[in-house]
């Protein structure tokens, strides 16, 4: 004998055929697997846009695997306006600006190269995505014949000796061995400009601003 199901008004009987089909444990199983494929893909989907948001944002805010961690901090106005200040009237034909970021230091000082009489300005980071950002905004500013260039470099891995100028914003624990680098490498008469730290021993011949603004100039 099947079971019989008594209807509620309106509504038809179930038969006992329509209730093997409505709870039948097959029909469970296969919201069941439904179900786990669903929150499958919902969790490959999350991990895939974490990896990816990463991928592009990471490089941003985290500092490359370096011998010294540089971070990327972009330079505030007063900083930049203080490199500005502390080089004009001076002749640098070649200057490099060591842990570059987003450009904006090498921008500004090619913008004022009649004061500054310079005719090379490089950037070098170690930063795929800066490197890569700073070219196009530099293209987008200068065109292609202005003497702008980014590179990606390792900067204790640059020949400091191919300019008369250095730029850095550096950190405290690795001005001691910037220092080095500096007495090593850079001819004599080279100008260096140390922003937020000094060098150690070094003594300035000029110093713009104050406290996180403050900007050292070296002679070599």
């Amino acid at each position: 004998m099947f079971p019989s199901f008594r209807g509620q008004p309106g509504k038809p009987i179930m038969t006992s055929i329509d209730w093997n089909l409505e709870f039948s444990p097959e029909k469970g199983s296969q919201t069941e697997k439904k179900n786990s494929a669903l929150g499958l893909v919902a969790a490959a989907t999350t991990g895939g846009l974490a990896v990816g948001l990463m991928a592009i944002c990471g490089p941003f805010v985290l500092p490359g695997f370096r011998r010294i961690c540089l971070p990327y901090v972009p330079a505030t106005d007063n900083q930049v306006s203080n490199v500005l200040r502390i080089l004009k009237g001076r002749s640098c034909k070649s200057i490099v600006d060591l842990g570059s970021g987003d450009g904006r230091i090498v921008y500004a000082l090619a913008e004022n190269r009649k004061t500054l009489g310079g005719t090379e300005f490089v950037g070098v980071e170690l930063n795929t995505w800066l490197v890569l950002y700073s070219k196009l905004v530099a293209l987008r500013r200068f065109g292609r014949e202005a003497n702008v260039r980014f590179l990606r470099k390792d900067i204790w891995k640059y020949d400091l000796g191919n300019h008369d100028t250095v730029v850095v914003f550096g950190v405290e624990c690795m001005m001691k061995e910037l220092q080095l680098k500096s007495e090593k490498e850079l001819k004599k008469g080279s100008t260096v400009v140390a922003c937020r730290f000094p060098f150690e021993t070094w003594i300035p011949t000029k110093v713009e601003g104050d406290g996180v603004d403050t900007v050292w100039l070296y002679q070599r």
